[in-house]
């Protein structure tokens, strides 16, 4: 084979990404709490970026206080607080009961000094509050190693995930002392914890409170799964009991705390603040952005010019950050546009639901918002995600308004999260003896809102709403 040199010319095409580019898209994405954190670790990194004051145009350079200036406003604040003190020793009089020297001091408060975190108590965890039982009981050194393992093992809600085997190898005993060490700790507060499932943490608790009648004791031992199914004719027939008895035992049983460690949790409400308000005006929909939280930029020109006059290093260094924070500013300028469009073209689609409700909602998908607002649809999707928007029928996601289409009688098409909410709606209005079944809101929907779907389907929607067949939400009683 001849080997032989050769020239081409080959012309392609590339798209680089400056590192401009993907911090202007990466705020995009960011949610109102990462943007406020990204803000400020920019301040922090950037000696030419600042907070730019209130009221105070960020491409206008800020003017220099005067500093008699400040001087009289640090004293007009004082003059009321010392009129109010004076006033105050001069009611009190000789009445008081501290003296003048600690009086003059009154205002050197130590708390003003603490921060707000300093004021905070600690939320007791779980394995905290158990811990401190067992140091307070009169357990060995060998059994709170054991018990450690034990507490080491449990899950969020407070079950045991190991077997008593597996603790007992960790822990280095045999397997009847751990198992005498877990009975202990499942009678520490809250009683039933460390349990190894449901059954033996009710019977914990049932021994407890000294329930100790055997139809319910074996109920709860033997036939947990025929009451967690609801039947109930073959318990009474077993037992022979009414079935007024068998709810008085369904009664004892619900009492019971299945997740007895669940209050020490972590589940706080989480609170969301939306990025978009719509404001009803009239008629008209108002779009407004929630910029609080988010602080207004500018660069300091001064302290980059005073620092420019430095070495060849030090010039390029401030001509950098300069750049960079005139490109953070261009880019949270350009998001909250884009946020802005994005809001008003949802608002055009969905007017019906901004005037009607949810179950006007009208299928849309990314593309009709991008084609709108003469954007790209990837862009549509990132601005769409972690954002929030306030409504006259409350707060929703923005991926919230972009659904799938169902068909209906007349030729148009319906919005998945209208036929969603007439489900929810349907459901929450049935009669709790005569739960209604997916066929039976299948054709409830054809009537109500004229969309033809399928059980499949609703038995789907249904279950994406976290709401039980029928067979379980029927009420016996």
């Amino acid at each position: 084979m001849a080997l032989e040199l050769r020239q081409q010319l080959k012309l392609t095409q590339q798209l680089v990404m400056t590192p401009q580019l993907q911090q202007a898209i990466k705020l995009l994405q960011l949610s109102r709490l990462e943007l406020v954190e990204s803000i400020q670790q920019e301040l922090l990194e950037n000696p030419v970026l600042e907070i730019a004051p209130e009221g105070i145009d960020e491409t206008v350079e800020t003017p220099i206080k005067d500093p008699a200036e400040d001087r009289f406003q640090s004293v007009n604040v004082e003059e009321p607080r010392q009129l109010h003190d004076s006033e105050w020793q001069d009611y009190l009089g000789e009445f008081s009961s501290i003296s003048r020297q600690i009086q003059g001091r009154d205002w050197e408060v130590p708390e003003e000094g603490m921060s707000f975190e300093a004021r905070l108590a600690g939320k007791s965890t779980l394995i905290g509050h158990l811990s401190w039982q067992l140091r307070l009981s009169a357990l060995s050194e060998r059994e709170l190693a054991v018990s450690e393992v034990i507490l080491g093992n449990l899950d969020a809600v407070g079950y045991l995930c190991e077997s008593i085997e597996d603790i007992a190898a960790m822990a280095g005993c045999e397997t009847e002392e751990a198992e005498r060490i877990l009975r202990i700790m499942q009678r520490l507060d809250p009683v039933g914890v460390c349990a190894r499932n449901l059954r033996e943490c009710l019977l914990v608790q049932m021994d407890e409170l000294g329930l100790d009648d055997p139809i319910l004791v074996s109920l709860v031992k033997d036939h947990l799964e025929e009451l967690e199914k609801r039947r109930y004719k073959p318990l009474a027939k077993k037992f022979k009991l009414s079935m007024e008895e068998i709810k008085h035992y369904l009664d004892c049983i619900q009492r019971l705390d299945p997740m007895p460690g669940k209050s020490f949790g972590s589940d706080d409400p989480q609170f969301t603040s939306p990025d978009v308000y719509i404001l009803q005006h009239g008629g008209d929909f108002i779009v407004v952005l929630n910029e609080d939280e988010i602080p207004g930029l500018m660069v300091n020109e001064a302290y980059a010019k005073e620092l420019s006059v430095h070495d060849k290093g030090t010039r390029d260094y401030i001509q950098e950050k300069v750049r960079s924070a005139h490109w953070l500013m261009k880019s949270l300028y350009q998001r909250q546009r884009t946020l802005h469009k994005v809001a008003e073209s949802i608002v055009r689609f969905q007017i019906d639901f901004f005037r009607h409700g949810v179950t006007h909602l009208k299928p849309m998908i990314l593309k009709d918002v991008a084609l709108d607002i003469n954007m790209h649809e990837s862009t549509v999707s990132r601005i769409t995600t972690s954002k929030y928007m306030s409504t006259p029928h409350g707060t929703y996601e923005l991926k919230f308004f972009f659904n799938s289409a169902l068909g209906m009688d007349d030729g148009s098409e319906a919005g998945s999260e209208s036929v969603k909410a007439e489900i929810k709606k349907l459901i929450s209005e049935e009669d709790p003896k005569r739960p209604l079944s997916d066929e039976l809101i299948s054709q409830l929907l054809k009537k109500s809102l004229g969309v033809n779907i399928a059980r499949r389907t609703v038995a789907k929607y249904r279950m994406a709403l976290n709401i039980e067949s029928s067979s379980k939400r029927k009420a016996i009683f």
